[in-house]
Formats: structure tokens, C-alpha cells, sequence
């Protein structure tokens, strides 16, 4: 793992991710797309080690089983303290989940707050 540059705080790695924290409930309606938003997601930038803070939205068809929110809300805070390239937080959250749900389609989009005059959005998969 890289090392940040200048003063940071301990960050941990990507094997903190809780993805054994998800769990489904069964789905037994029409085709729908299901959007979740998080506007508080939150990791740690593994070259800065300053915190990368963006909103999240999950976009997916269902097929037989949908995410139970708490459980989402629990995954998703296990991010809090890994340093993880903004990228690789996106991709690692469209591949849990699409492992998870096995969905029609499933699209994982991260807006992240503007930092050095720059705004970063990641997207992962298509609906």
C-alpha cells in the first residue's frame, strides 16, 4: 500500500471492508429500477491520507433479492477508515454488490466533494 506524503492519520486496509456485513431480502416484484442514495460516504485517500467524502448512488434492477438497508449502511461504513483510491472504492462497491444481488444491472456512481479545485465522479457498470 503506498504511504501518504506530509502528516496523516493511520488508515487501514481494503481487508477492514465489512463485505460480510450485506444481506439480502427476497424480491418478489415487477421489473423496477431501485436507486439508493448516501450523501455520506467516506474513506481515506491512501497518497494523501486526507479523507475522500462523496455521495453515493446505487442504482439496480432487481431480479430475485434486493440490499437490506442496514446492512448497506453498515458495508458502507466500513469504508470510513481504509485508504482506498476513489477508483478502486467504486469498483469495489459495484463488485460486491453485483456479487451480492445479481441483479439485471447494477450502475454504482461516487460524487466526490470538490478538492483542490477539483470534482471527481467515478462510475462503475450500466443500468
Amino acid at each position: 500500500m503506498p504511504k501518504a506524503s506530509g502528516k496523516s492519520f493511520k488508515f487501514e486496509s481494503e481487508k477492514s471492508i465489512r463485505n460480510d456485513f450485506l444481506e439480502t431480502i427476497k424480491y418478489e416484484g415487477g421489473r423496477q429500477k431501485v436507486t439508493l442514495g448516501y450523501p455520506e460516504f467516506n474513506a481515506v485517500c491512501p497518497f494523501s491520507g486526507l479523507p475522500d467524502i462523496g455521495t453515493l448512488t446505487i442504482e439496480y434492477i432487481p431480479k430475485r433479492t434486493v440490499v437490506e438497508l442496514k446492512s448497506l449502511k453498515y458495508y458502507l461504513v466500513s469504508f470510513r477508515n481504509v485508504g482506498i483510491y476513489q477508483e478502486k472504492a467504486t469498483d469495489r462497491i459495484h463488485s460486491d454488490l453485483k456479487k451480492l444481488l445479481k441483479p439485471e444491472a447494477i450502475k454504482i456512481t461516487l460524487l466526490y466533494n470538490t478538492r483542490g479545485g477539483i470534482e471527481a465522479m467515478c462510475e462503475a457498470g450500466e443500468i
